[in-house]
């Protein structure tokens, strides 16, 4: 079966923001590469400013997920997070589970919808992180892995 596995953009700190989601979900990075280490690019193809910026990065997250992301180039110009509308859903096993990563990652951003029970029996949060990024965080105790 095919895998979906989220990639997220940012202006200049995804560096900072995969230490930062490191810090919550743990693990070791699979892949850092940099904008000046790309292989074929011949050297001075991007500013100094640019060259040290992440242009691949990727963290496992439990046995099969990988959280990927990379910085916008500046030829590209810049985004705007606040326009950023899809949200990274995350299922967790446990209600503690659960709140350890709305906690974490919420440290520092805007919540949306604070994480308690919900209506339709799950325990249930949204928020936007300190980078723009938008995450709902789920626990369903009903939930047997399928959609």
């Amino acid at each position: 079966m095919a895998q979906i596995n989220p990639y997220i953009h940012f202006n200049g700190n995804a560096e900072e923001a995969f230490s930062f989601y490191k810090s919550v979900f743990g693990g070791e990075f699979a892949m850092i590469m940099r904008f000046k280490d790309m292989p074929g690019v011949p050297e001075g193809s991007f500013s100094e400013s640019e060259a040290n910026k992440i242009m691949h990065i990727a963290l496992p997250i439990g046995e099969s997920d990988v959280l990927m992301g990379s910085d916008t180039p500046q030829s590209l110009g810049k985004h705007n997070e606040n326009e950023t509308r899809s949200k990274i859903s995350i299922n967790a096993e446990t209600r503690e589970e659960a709140d350890i990563l709305f906690k974490g990652l919420s440290e520092g951003g805007k919540i949306e919808v604070p994480i308690a029970d919900s209506p339709w029996g799950s325990y249930f949060g949204m928020f936007r992180d300190k980078y723009g990024i938008e995450w709902i965080v789920d626990f369903d105790p009903n939930y047997n892995g399928r959609v």
